[in-house]
């Protein structure tokens, strides 16, 4: 890679995150702990734009091809945004139609998709054998469809979709409609009932929203539960979960393990898992201290 080429040689890069809200992110302090662990110094940027349009975007993305960037994440609510803005895109990011990393390769912008690939490899930890069960995911915006696509590579061979706006998931089914049994709920209700796992892809439980996506009395103790949401790490949901006696998948992993593959893309080497791993604890454990204290 061109861009990794010209930083590892000056000792020094530069990446970002895209999004609103960013302010909680941990992916400043993760990478600029992997990168530590690999010899090199890393300046990780939050990007914080709120309701930017196509026009707002392409600056940013111009900009960071100028200013000498590796490569940016995009988060909410620009995943699929981005999109139609870049050079080229990785045949996964390209059949879910949403880009959580692009990387800058000799002055283009090669759009990937990590959310997918970190949540297979978070899924697959957790040994499930569901069987012909359904999982439920709330939310068919962007981290839905990658973990959607993640699902369907992982054996899982029913989905059920809920989202309130039923267009998105309706385009998002016929994405999938060759990789699985894919139903469209009519409710939240409807798409959990007897599944084997939920997997909340909203924001609502990220602070300060305490909203639960899915009611406390639809999960039980047979099902796995997920949150795309890491802060809090215990969202209600979670906490609702754990209390029905479910197993139970922060978001931790999620964030940890997109994080490896985005480092990798950026680089071309491996990130330290156990620096990024130990990196995102601490912050945890800071800001629950801090909520502890307020």
């Amino acid at each position: 890679m061109a861009a990794f080429a010209t930083a590892k040689k000056a000792q020094r890069l530069l990446l970002g995150l895209i999004g609103s809200p960013v302010g909680h992110s941990a992916s400043p302090a993760m990478h600029e702990a992997a990168a530590r662990a690999a010899g090199l110094e890393a300046h990780y940027h939050l990007i914080e734009v709120a309701g930017a349009g196509r026009t707002d975007l392409a600056v940013m993305l111009e900009g960071v091809c100028r200013l000498g960037f590796a490569g940016v994440n995009i988060t909410y609510p620009y995943k699929e945004a981005v999109v139609p803005l870049l050079n080229a895109l990785s045949p996964a990011a390209e059949a879910i139609g949403a880009v959580n990393t692009v990387v800058v390769d000799d002055g283009q912008l090669i759009g990937h998709n990590t959310d997918a690939s970190g949540f297979a490899t978070a899924y697959r930890a957790l040994k499930r054998q569901d069987g012909e069960r359904p999982v439920a995911i709330i939310g068919a915006g962007g981290v839905g469809r990658a973990i959607a696509f993640a699902l369907s590579s992982c054996g899982v061979t029913r989905l059920r979709l809920f989202d309130l706006d039923r267009e998105r998931a309706t385009a998002l089914a016929r994405l999938l409609e060759r990789r699985v049994d894919i139903e469209i709920a009519g409710s939240v209700a409807a798409a959990v009932e007897g599944a084997a796992g939920i997997v909340n892809c909203t924001p609502l439980g990220m602070l300060p929203n305490r909203d639960m996506p899915v009611p406390p009395t639809l999960i039980d103790a047979s099902q796995w539960v997920a949150d795309a949401v890491y802060y809090p790490l215990w969202t209600p949901l979670l906490l609702a979960a754990q209390k029905a006696g479910a197993t139970v998948m922060t978001g931790r992993e999620l964030a940890i393990h997109q994080a490896l593959d985005a480092f990798r893309l950026f680089t071309g080497i491996e990130a330290s898992e156990r620096a990024m791993s130990e990196t995102f604890d601490r912050i945890m454990a800071e800001r629950a201290g801090a909520e502890r204290a307020a």
